[in-house]
């Protein structure tokens, strides 16, 4: 089993023919200011919902407690988001 991985260790594997990514600093960015705005905007819409289900729980315990737990999650997500977006810059600003 030895000489096999010291024989695939020495191996030469031509990575010519394989695609190479030409993305630059700015595509990425965008493309994660887009994955930030979606993730911000699915947190604000949990809340929402969250909201809802607590206005419509008509004094249940269970249901008051679910509706709180949506909430407060979502709102986590979007504090996460906003979190992410500040790092995202923050990086991008110390590598330009």
């Amino acid at each position: 089993m030895e000489r096999i991985f010291v024989y695939l260790a020495q191996q030469q594997i031509d990575t010519s023919s394989l695609p190479q990514a030409q993305a630059n600093q700015g595509q990425i960015q965008n493309l994660l200011n887009i994955v930030f705005v979606i993730t911000g905007a699915i947190a604000v819409m949990m809340v929402v919902i969250g909201g809802i289900k607590y206005a419509s729980s008509q004094g249940d315990p269970g249901a008051i407690s679910k509706a709180k737990g949506t909430i407060i999650y979502a709102l986590v997500g979007l504090a996460l988001s906003i979190f992410a977006v500040t790092i995202v810059s923050f990086v991008f600003g110390r590598v330009a």
